[in-house]
């Protein structure tokens, strides 16, 4: 027996007593709203009351340093090499296990400091991260600069061992429920791009102030973000003071990835089958209309190209390359396609797609009506879609300004 044939049989043996049975699904149910719900965000604040399950398969799987399981041992991670890693995966998927544990911490600021971190900060934060003790939001739009990130106006100003920062954040997902924030501030006036640092705050430090933005679809992660003479230690600066827009190159590379690879997971065409099947039934198990029969196949095709480009691209980073500006495409194209199943969903339910609240209505069909308008944000969020789109027309096809 291999040595990679070995570890699949103890990684199978191993998730299938350790994995609760809660936390194992018949597959996504993106759609009814309840898959976000049912993540383990983890976190000083977070709510394990829905399903106490979701704690135990948190800390049995960060205990075998799982939850992160290509980081180093010594940071939390699991230490597995690329083959192990896929093993880990397919098992995972056989037992239709939830993640263990979401979030901006894994997928994100993690990722960024293993590659750019100082020893301390490796050491301080990612083992709090591989347990979910932490969870972080991320300071990069302003009020006044959206989608042009380099006119930041958040400053930070060295005052002693500390620097002194004074601004304000907008769209910042979560921020009410992190812990910590990465956040980008200006450290020098003069210079657009390199006058920019990547520091690190918590959020309970005094002078942050938290508030909550409103959303059409009643659902919203989004919030403002006051920061008023936040004081912050040196060492809390990632990459070098002044060199915060490469760090934030290389993270939004990490974001883009997470957002195209979240959409994708979620973006499964079998609920719209389902949806199909229930509302416009047919003869022997089809689907009864010929023009949405049509619809759903282009939007299985399509995933399916999507699907299979962020896996060529997965192959690559085994390889030790970095996201690169391809990070956009997939980002652009996930988004439009998350657009266009809730489209297609809506389109399927018919008049039971306008209820709001109250009798006549399934709790499935509001819930959908309501990330269907959830879902127009997606092309706002993680960057713009015109900035993605600018994106690919000057660094991947080189098209001229």
């Amino acid at each position: 027996m291999s040595d990679i044939e070995q570890f699949r049989g103890e990684c199978a043996a191993w998730l299938d007593e350790n994995c609760p049975q809660s936390m194992r699904l018949e597959g996504p149910k993106a759609g009814d709203g309840t898959i976000g719900e049912m993540l383990a965000w983890g976190g000083r604040k977070a709510d394990w009351s829905k399903n106490p399950d979701a704690r135990v398969w948190l800390d049995r799987m960060a205990e075998k340093g799982w939850t992160a399981p290509t980081w180093p041992i010594e940071y939390g991670g699991g230490g597995l090499d690329k083959d192990e890693a896929r093993v880990l995966r397919q098992e995972l998927a056989r037992l239709k296990a939830m993640p263990a544990l979401a979030g901006f911490g894994l997928t994100m600021i993690g990722p960024l400091l293993v590659d750019h971190g100082t020893e301390e900060q490796k050491k301080r934060f990612l083992p709090e991260i591989c347990r979910g003790e932490i969870r972080w939001c991320q300071g990069y739009s302003e009020p006044n600069s959206g989608s042009d990130l380099a006119s930041l106006a958040t400053r930070a100003e060295l005052d002693g061992d500390d620097w002194v920062l004074n601004g304000q954040k907008v769209w910042t997902s979560y921020a009410d429920l992190a812990d910590w924030m990465f956040c980008l501030v200006r450290t020098d006036t003069e210079n657009k791009h390199a006058g920019i640092t990547f520091i690190l705050f918590d959020m309970d430090d005094p002078g942050v102030t938290v508030r909550p933005i409103p959303l059409i679809s009643g659902y919203s992660p989004f919030c403002e973000t006051f920061i008023e003479d936040v004081r912050v230690p040196r060492d809390q600066v990632v990459g070098g003071v002044n060199n915060g827009w490469a760090m934030a190159k290389a993270l939004l590379g990490h974001e883009r990835n997470m957002i195209s690879s979240a959409f994708s997971e979620y973006s499964s065409v079998n609920r719209v089958v389902e949806l199909a099947r229930e509302y416009l039934p047919g003869e022997d198990g089809r689907i009864g209309d010929a023009h949405r029969r049509d619809s759903i196949a282009a939007l299985t095709m399509d995933k399916a190209c999507l699907d299979l480009t962020i896996r060529r691209s997965g192959e690559a980073a085994k390889l030790g390359q970095q996201p690169g500006a391809e990070t956009s495409i997939f980002k652009y194209y996930a988004t439009e396609l998350n657009k266009d199943r809730f489209s297609l969903m809506l389109s399927l339910l018919g008049p039971q797609a306008l209820g709001w609240e109250g009798e006549g209505f399934e709790s499935s069909e509001l819930e959908i009506t309501r990330e269907w308008l959830r879902s127009r944000g997606n092309s706002i969020e993680g960057g713009t879609s015109e900035i993605q789109l600018n994106i690919i027309a000057k660094r991947v096809l080189g098209l001229p300004d």
